[in-house]
């Protein structure tokens, strides 16, 4: 079985998990998720593929007792990326969108509105006043307090979603990105994520800009 099966193989077990708390009909779970996977199957996707989903949901679980609506951030994280084109900037707008056309038969208009906004929110990743909000955040940006293995293989996959970009205009471009990260007094919002990925997140950019 080569990496990607594996990555898969971890996404159809994370959604019959989730599935079974969402009030649809079986065929309805399985569309839902041969649309999930068809997306993050993707030949432009390198780092929003499958992989970086089931990285949130392993973190997700782990975390999932500290929130006020847990199922909704799950939610939010599968559908955060669904759409995804490295030379589009509409993308969490695009996400938000679909996720509202295929998941309003299941979810009151409160709790649709509310994942709806989440999503739109992790195009920013600036700190909120809605507790849940602010991990879901961290959990997107938990890659950048991977260890030293992962992240570096993060920031190739990053490199090769956008291989349409010149090298030079790409090694600035992502340059400031990552030390904008670096510039903020906390890279992370929450102070689980600040206790345990902070300083690892840190050693990460430091090294690779330097």
């Amino acid at each position: 079985m080569n990496n990607l099966d594996i990555w898969i193989e971890a996404l159809q077990r994370h959604w019959f998990r989730f599935s079974e708390c969402l009030a649809i009909s079986a065929e309805q779970k399985d569309n839902l998720f041969q649309i999930l996977l068809k997306a993050y199957s993707e030949p432009q996707r390198f780092y929003h593929t499958a992989q970086h989903i089931v990285e949130c949901l392993d973190l997700y679980l782990q975390i999932q007792y500290l929130l006020k609506e847990p199922h909704l951030v799950e939610l939010a994280i599968w559908f955060h990326d669904v759409i995804y084109d490295p030379k589009s900037n509409q993308n969490e707008q695009n996400s938000a969108d679909l996720m509202q056309d295929l998941c309003h038969t299941f979810l009151d208009k409160f709790a649709l509105k509310k994942v709806y906004l989440w999503i739109l929110a992790t195009k920013e990743h600036v700190a909120s006043l809605d507790h849940d909000l602010n991990y879901l955040i961290d959990i997107d940006l938990a890659i950048l307090g991977a260890d030293a293995s992962r992240f570096l293989q993060y920031e190739q996959q990053i490199q090769q979603e956008y291989s349409w970009v010149s090298a030079e205009i790409y090694k600035v471009k992502r340059a400031e990105v990552l030390q904008n990260f670096l510039n903020q007094p906390s890279i992370y919002i929450t102070l689980t994520f600040q206790q345990s990925l902070e300083q690892q997140a840190k050693l990460n950019l430091e090294k690779l800009l330097a």
